[in-house]
């Protein structure tokens, strides 16, 4: 965490305690009297269509193993007439999942001098991270690697860097692996987390972008919440169609929307197991987007089931969602 931000924060409170003595609230309930405001917008919605390399996994493999090149990749969506990539940390050579590595600026550069001539912006990255865990030492490192990842980000020029407030262990739960820690006080644990990598993000004009993703994060009251919590304004909703957990997912992705800093386009709204039983509004999803006024990318992402299904080809599949997205962004103009 910065060192400014203790004073900041101090000083804010004592501003506030005033108000929260009148209100009959305690010092311990001050941090639910900060207001985020939703992002200010002028000019009306303007859109552009990004393609997250997720969509690809299979095909460039973590750390870049897999037959494609990250450079490979931007060629085949410029190709596709996208409008820019998501180039999610995983493929980077360099990257480690558990560890400090990161690429070579000779890579960073190399794929970013290649976006350029190939027309293609480059809307954002991510890598993945365990903010609930119990294991402070874990959490730890992980915001030493984010803290890495801001360096790239800055170096490729993206101005978002995705970062989960969620569990991202298979058959775990924020409950399970926090060790069955109050909800207040894994939130507390995760906004002090990601602040201290936003006020680190803002040293290098790097936005961090919180994402849903149906564990902790499950509703955009869950999201607002947390940013709220965070309370820096180097750090927005990354809002996921496709991990709301609520009974109705369009309702979530307009409240959230106000506070998006960028989006993730899901074919499905419950996940890619029911994508077939609930595949995405896309006429609905771009209303809501205009409504709120959001200027910037929406990355589309392509998921395939981890069950028995034949995985999708993403050399077919992505360039029809693109259509079918640039189809939804034209007709609700």
């Amino acid at each position: 965490m910065s060192e400014s931000y203790p004073r900041r924060d101090f000083l804010k409170r004592a501003a506030l305690f005033p108000l929260a003595v009148a209100a009959g609230s305690t010092l311990g309930g001050l941090p639910a009297l900060a207001e985020v405001e939703p992002i200010k917008r002028v000019g009306g919605a303007q859109l552009k269509v990004s393609c997250n390399a997720y969509s690809f996994a299979k095909q460039l493999g973590t750390g870049g193993k897999g037959p494609l090149s990250l450079v490979a990749f931007a060629e085949f969506c410029a190709k596709a007439e996208f409008d820019a990539i998501d180039p999610t940390g995983y493929y980077f050579p360099g990257y480690e999942k558990n560890g400090l590595g990161v690429p070579t600026d000779k890579l960073i550069f190399e794929l970013k001098r290649r976006c350029f001539d190939l027309g293609l912006g480059i809307s954002g990255t991510g890598i993945g991270n365990n903010f609930t865990i119990a294991d402070k030492a874990a959490r730890d490192l992980d915001v030493q690697r984010i803290r890495k990842w801001i360096e790239v980000a800055a170096k490729l020029g993206a101005p978002v860097l995705r970062v989960f407030a969620d569990t991202q262990m298979r058959a775990e739960t924020w409950q399970s692996v926090s060790k069955g820690a109050k909800r207040d006080d894994v939130e507390k644990w995760i906004a002090d987390d990601i602040r201290a990598c936003a006020d680190y993000g803002g040293r290098f004009g790097v936005i961090i972008g919180v994402q849903n993703h149906g564990d902790f994060v499950r509703t955009a009251d869950d999201q607002i919440a947390l940013i709220r919590r965070i309370d820096s304004p180097w750090c927005g909703a990354i809002v996921d169609t496709g991990y709301f957990k609520a009974d109705d997912p369009y309702a979530e992705m307009a409240k959230a929307a106000p506070y998006a800093v960028n989006w993730q386009v899901k074919q499905g709204t419950e996940g890619v197991e029911n994508e077939a039983s609930a595949p995405i509004d896309l006429i609905r999803l771009l209303k809501i987007v205009r409504a709120s006024g959001y200027r910037g990318y929406l990355p589309i992402e392509i998921l395939s089931s981890r069950g028995g299904t034949a995985p999708k080809d993403p050399y077919k599949v992505v360039p029809e969602f693109l259509a079918e997205v640039r189809q939804a962004i034209a007709a609700t103009a």
